[in-house]
Formats: C-alpha cells, structure tokens, sequence
C-alpha cells in the first residue's frame, strides 16, 4: 500500500477524503491541529498526528519517516472573517504552511500534490460569467482568498521549477456529514441541526445569496481522480447550479419537518450575492461530474445528522 497524507484529515472533507482512501487500500497519514478538525472524525486505520502544517521540523520528520506518495492539502485557515481581521494570521497558514509542504514534497519525492483550493473566494463579486469558468480572472475580495490564489501560483512555480506534478480543486460550497454546524459552518450544518433541536433558524439578509452547493462524496471522489489526471491544472469542483439561501431552507424544512419560519436578521459583510462554478473542464480533464443531487444529498445529510442530534438525547 502506498503512503499518502491527508493535511487537516479531521476535518470534514479531510475525513470523508481519508476514508474513501482507505477503502481503495491505501495508508492515510492524517496531520491536523485539531483547531477545527475533531479527534471522532478521523477514520480507524489511519495515522494521526495532532500538528500544525507550520511545523517545519516536525512536519519534516512526517516526511522522513513515512515518505508520502500523494500530498492531499485540506489544513487551512478557512474563516473569510478572521482573514479580514488576522491577514497576517491567515497568510502564515495558508500561504507559508503551504510553501512548507511543497518544499518538503519536492525533497522527499511527493508524486503529486492535489491542493484544495475555493471557488468563490477566488472569483469574487462581479464576475463576467455565471457560471463561472476557470478562464474568470481571479478577484479575490479577501485574504482568504487572496491566500488560496497564491498557492495556486505557488503550484505552478513548484511544477516549472521542481516538475512536482499538482492539481488545484476550486471547491463549491461543500456540504454533507461531519460537516461542522458551529463557527464558520456551512448554511446545510447550521439549518440542519437547528431544524432538528426545532432552534430558531436565522438567515443573513434576504435570502437570494445564490451558491453552487455539491455533495461531499462527489468533492471526495474528485479528489481521488486528480491523483491520475488534471496535472498542472486549476478545475472547478461545483454542480453548474445555484440555489438560493431561501430555496435551501425551504428543502430542508420539508426533509426534516420543521414547522417555523426563518427569522431574518442582517446581511453578513462581504458576502457574495451569486456564486456559481462552471464544472465543464472537470469533466473533460479529469472525467468528474457532479452525481449526487441536491434533495438526495440533503437527505442523507439529515439522516447523519438525525441520528447525532437523537445520539445527544
């Protein structure tokens, strides 16, 4: 079995990502700080060390000792917010913890590095095309993103001048089990297990921000393509389809049989009115296209987290 390290594995897509690797019979070396991961998400069979990406000493022991294949690279600072507040902060994670892997990947002979980066963040407000396809010049309205455009161009400079093969994943908004419904959650988190507490449920502004919303597992099996195809490019993983916060919260209330209204308060700064992935080149460079819909999806979302919701009980 080869070797292949998950950054940020106790995250939700790092330990979604982690146990479908271990399914195809691979050895997962999972490395999160647990800021935002949890110890529960990381699948049995994996090895875990509880450390920061900005590490350089320890993550180069992790290297020395296990000599991964495959670099898949989750960990991040992932709050837009705090990025606006800590730029610095944000900046140490995700672009020097970045730099760090990618050294380290080219020293210790990494056969590719699939980075998973943003859709949204990276494109911004105002773009040209919706959906919008990987040819949008990039504006990135925060340090976040501005963060995950510049390991994109890291990526290109570790392949010209080091020939480390890499793929860059431009997420959707990624939902599904495990996901976190506290702090900076996704919306499907959040409503779900409010709806199942019967919580007041509140939504940011009027409710027409539109987003590309995909399903965990097929964010996952993306993942697991790029290890074979996409070298040296950036690839949109979204479903071409938007939907409205409103629209969501209606799906949700009928799947868990809420029986409230939202209550609106107002718009979040900086939030993105439309956010829509063009998921056509994925098809054509890695033959990867949304499976699960939206409904089916939100389903099995409900179920997991049901049956979390009733295990608290």
């Amino acid at each position: 079995m080869g070797n292949v390290l998950v950054t940020g594995g106790a995250g939700f897509i790092g330990s979604n990502l982690a146990r479908k690797l271990l399914d195809v019979g691979l050895s997962v070396i999972i490395v999160d700080n647990l800021s935002t991961g949890k110890v529960e998400n990381i699948p049995e069979g994996a090895l875990f060390y509880e450390h920061d990406i900005t590490d350089f000493e320890m993550m180069k022991r992790i290297f020395m000792v296990h000599k991964p294949e495959y670099v898949f690279h989750l960990a991040a600072q992932a709050s837009v917010a705090r990025s606006v507040r800590e730029p610095d902060f944000d900046a140490k994670v995700n672009i020097l913890g970045s730099i760090i892997l990618l050294n380290l990947s080219v020293e210790y002979g990494v056969r590719k590095f699939i980075f998973s980066s943003t859709g949204g963040a990276i494109y911004g407000d105002g773009v040209s095309k919706i959906p919008t396809p990987e040819t949008e010049i990039p504006r990135p309205f925060s340090p976040y993103g501005i963060a995950k455009l510049s390991v994109e161009h890291y990526l290109r400079f570790f392949f010209e001048q080091h020939k480390l093969r890499y793929t860059a994943l431009r997420y959707g908004n990624v939902y599904g089990p495990r996901q976190d419904p506290y702090g900076e959650a996704g919306v499907v988190a959040i409503f779900t297990e409010r709806m199942l507490k019967s919580s007041e449920v509140r939504i940011n502004g009027d409710g027409e921000y539109i987003r590309d919303y995909v399903y965990v597992d097929d964010v996952v099996n993306a993942n697991i393509l790029a290890m074979d195809k996409g070298d040296g490019e950036i690839v949109n993983i979204g479903t071409g389809k938007g939907t409205s916060v409103n629209e969501l919260f209606r799906m949700l209330k009928e799947i868990t049989g809420y029986s409230k209204e939202a209550n609106y308060g107002p718009p979040r700064p900086g939030d993105l009115r439309k956010s829509i992935l063009d998921p056509s080149k994925a098809e054509e460079v890695l033959g990867w296209k949304a499976r699960v819909p939206l409904e089916e999806g939100l389903k099995m979302t409900v179920e997991w987290f049901r049956e979390r919701v009733e295990g608290e009980g």
